[in-house]
């Protein structure tokens, strides 16, 4: 077997008998009159025409002789053509059979005709090269069997894999139904900074860079600009949402990369219960419209998006698995209950801690149910319960033992966002590196009055989840680390 040096050296040979013939084999234009899916759809009417043209990469070919049979595809569908000899000019059927490989993009000029097979079909009596392939592309039927070469090559695998290539079609329907929803609902879209001198709206590790021109490091956001919806709201809007991409520097698992797409809203004169109907309403419009389905399975998890979704109390639950009341206990309790159970934790204070625990209890959900009532310490943007002080008006949707969409009674008091604030610098300065940072600028913006507001988030894991794929895996270019 040849090796891969050994093939490109004579897809070389071949670019340059096509160089001396006076073809040009990257030409900067294509005459291509029809797309494949036209030319299929359209096939009756175009038959009737003397001559077409069309374009794409040579799939497959196959013949000898006088006969040979190739399949193109352009993107929109792939087809079958036939080169006969006698047909075209000698020398071109010659040209075609020294020079063209698999993988290759050519033009092709034909009639539209059906074979003995009943196979739709363009007789070709004229081509043209496209674009000269040197690598030869992956066998078709094992496709690229090494995930690193896999996800390094991306475009040959979405190339290969007609499976990988429907999810992604998905993914961009489910970002398109999201979109739909949200305006049909007259919420208002926008843009809001991705360079931030604080960030806000999440705990997590953020990029730092250093913005040049004002001689500032700044950072790469974490959320889709909550801070900065919330100043909307402040100056009159009433509903806002954003799709964008967000960037958190920790490490990568199956449900968790560094940089992803999310979506955030906003909504004046709503709270927690308002979005938890809204966003039940939203996750059954995706469902049917991209999946076509309520029922789906994530790993060992079923679940139904159909009728009304139950809520679990956040003390409750984690008492219910672990006999630990996360509202009364010291963080020596909880780290003791960590080490019975062999949960991996980082951090020593009450709050990352309790985040911890509840992050083991939440495996156990299957959903899709309403996460309510998460204590203070765990929850810095979000309005206190008044019927119990300690805890907040917070929601979070579980699905599959994960948290997919985290929404709240927004903080609009500022005197208690400031204090809140505080509490996280605390964090921040005793090493949590996932606190809140302060925004002294939002506080000032909140002491100019912002009406009561619901915000909700959500990101591609549930889409992940959704299509019971790791979240690299609907990514279409997940971030791979340099070769050395």
């Amino acid at each position: 077997m040849a090796s891969l040096e050994e093939l490109r050296n004579e897809r070389l040979r071949k670019l340059q008998i096509l160089k001396e013939y006076g073809m040009d084999s990257y030409p900067s234009s294509s005459e291509r009159e029809f797309s494949l899916v036209e030319i299929e759809k359209e096939f009756d009417e175009l038959s009737k025409k003397e001559k077409v043209v069309v374009a794409g990469r040579i799939m497959a070919l196959r013949g000898q002789g006088a006969l040979l049979f190739l399949d193109i595809n352009d993107g929109t569908g792939r087809f079958q053509a036939l080169l006969k000899k006698g047909d075209l000019p000698d020398v071109l059927f010659k040209l075609f059979k020294d020079t063209v490989d698999i993988g290759d993009f050519v033009e092709l000029k034909g009639n539209l005709f059906i074979t003995q097979r009943g196979e739709k079909t363009i007789g070709v009596v004229d081509w043209k090269m496209l674009s000269k392939s040197l690598q030869p592309l992956p066998d078709k039927w094992h496709g690229i069997a090494d995930e690193e070469t896999r996800f390094r090559k991306r475009y040959l695998d979405i190339l290969l894999n007609n499976e990988l290539r429907e999810i992604l079609e998905k993914k961009t329907k489910f970002w398109e139904v999201t979109r739909s929803f949200m305006k049909k609902k007259g919420f208002f879209e926008v843009e809001t900074p991705t360079l931030e001198l604080t960030t806000g709206g999440a705990e997590a590790n953020p990029f730092r860079t250093h913005l040049d021109d004002f001689d500032v490091d700044v950072f790469l956001r974490i959320s889709i600009g909550e801070l900065w919806q919330k100043r909307l709201m402040v100056a009159g809007l009433d509903k806002t949402f954003e799709i964008g991409r967000a960037y958190r520097n920790e490490g990568s698992s199956p449900n968790h990369l560094q940089e992803f797409t999310n979506m955030e809203f906003y909504w004046a004169y709503a709270n927690y219960k308002d979005g938890m109907r809204l966003t039940q309403e939203l996750y059954k419009a995706i469902a049917e419209e991209v999946f076509g389905t309520m029922k789906f399975v994530t790993g060992n998890h079923e679940y139904d998006f159909s009728g009304e979704w139950a809520c679990v109390d956040y003390q409750e639950e984690i008492l219910k698995q672990t006999g630990i009341d996360v509202l009364v206990s010291s963080p020596k309790e909880i780290t003791e209950k960590l080490k019975e159970l062999k949960v991996v934790y980082e951090g020593d204070n009450l709050e990352r801690l309790t985040d911890t625990l509840w992050k083991y209890c939440r495996k156990n959900i299957s959903g899709p149910v309403f996460l309510i009532n998460h204590p203070k310490l765990v929850s810095p943007l979000a309005k206190s319960l008044k019927e119990k002080p300690e805890c907040t008006e917070r929601f979070q949707i579980i699905i599959a033992g994960s948290e997919v969409g985290n929404g709240y009674s927004e903080l609009n008091n500022p005197i208690e966002q400031r204090a809140r604030f505080e509490e996280q610098k605390k964090l921040l300065e005793g090493g949590d590196g996932e606190a809140m940072m302060s925004d002294l600028e939002f506080v000032e913006a909140l002491e100019h009055g912002m009406p009561p507001t619901c915000g909700f988030g959500f990101g591609e894991r549930l889409f992940a989840f959704l299509v019971n794929k790791p979240l690299r895996e609907v990514q279409f270019f997940p971030f791979m680390k340099p070769k050395d």
